[in-house]
């Protein structure tokens, strides 16, 4: 069935989690990314109006992140362009603790239109669909700030925290904060990955500065080094950011993923078994 709901970033780590849990309620979203028919770029403006055409509710995720240069720029015109065309609310995926993310939700919580942030602190799966997953497989991992608690939350979790919020409008008005159920260290995770992935793994704790000049000499694009120190010198340092919530158990009526969990489903897929060619 096709439906009036888009799915902005549909093929992204939450957003392809939100399309399934939508699919599962008998919904068949419009797909908001560049390979869709019809794309959706971030780049490309003309791509927003066909994308939106028709489009009632939408769920927004910005790549790679809302404190990137540029990020509150699109998100105005998107968001002014969605109010122009008919759309009657957003869910936004926001980051805790970010001061330029809370600029973004500022814009679209003062457009007029229902909306529900969902403010989520650092995904479990940075450790095996994004940048942490490299050093888990090479079985070396520095990292700085190894003893700040975070409390990482599971994108399965938020996905579904967001599909719920996106077709309740009891949760209109409202900032949704997505945590895990516990806090936690790199030391600690790094263990558990170790225990339940049946490996080795070695860690080793570094400056922030060290890690920095470590991604300049392995080439990492400009853009990426600038967010990663970014989230780290501002975000993980953010005593918003080391508080759990219960946003997850308000929504979905049961207590969030810990990370032994998801450590525990992903070691079994064998993401990481695999061994790092260097």
């Amino acid at each position: 069935m096709k439906t009036n709901i888009l799915v902005i970033g549909g093929t992204g780590k939450t957003g392809r989690r939100v399309v399934e849990q939508l699919q599962k309620k008998g919904i068949e979203p419009r797909v908001g990314s560049r390979s869709a028919t019809p794309s959706f770029d971030w780049d490309n403006k003309d791509t927003w109006v066909e994308a939106l055409d028709g489009i009632e509710r939408m769920y927004v995720t910005y790549y790679p992140d809302l404190a990137v240069p540029g990020a509150k720029e699109a998100i105005q015109s998107l968001t002014y362009l969605a109010k122009e065309l008919g759309v009657k609310k957003m869910v936004l995926l926001s980051g805790k603790g970010e001061t330029e993310a809370e600029a973004c939700e500022k814009i679209v919580m003062d457009s007029g239109m229902d909306y529900t942030i969902v403010r989520a602190s650092w995904f479990n799966q940075n450790w095996s669909e994004s940048f942490f997953l490299e050093p888990i497989l090479s079985g070396e991992v520095t990292l700085p700030m190894s003893d700040v608690l975070i409390p990482f939350v599971d994108a399965n979790d938020i996905a579904e925290v967001a599909a719920n919020v996106l077709l309740d409008d009891t949760y209109n008005g409202e900032i949704i904060e997505v945590t895990g159920p516990e806090l936690i260290t790199f030391k600690d995770i790094v263990d558990i990955i170790s225990k339940t992935s049946n490996r080795s793994l070695n860690f080793y704790d570094i400056t922030l500065e060290q890690y920095v000049d470590g991604m300049k000499q392995m080439q990492i694009p400009n853009d990426v080094v600038w967010l990663i120190e970014y989230l780290f010198s501002h975000v993980l340092t953010n005593p918003k950011n080391q508080l759990v919530v219960n946003d997850i158990e308000r929504v979905l009526g049961r207590k969030a993923k810990t990370f032994l969990e998801y450590a525990q489903e992903t070691a079994k897929t064998g993401i990481w078994s695999q061994v790092s060619v260097t």
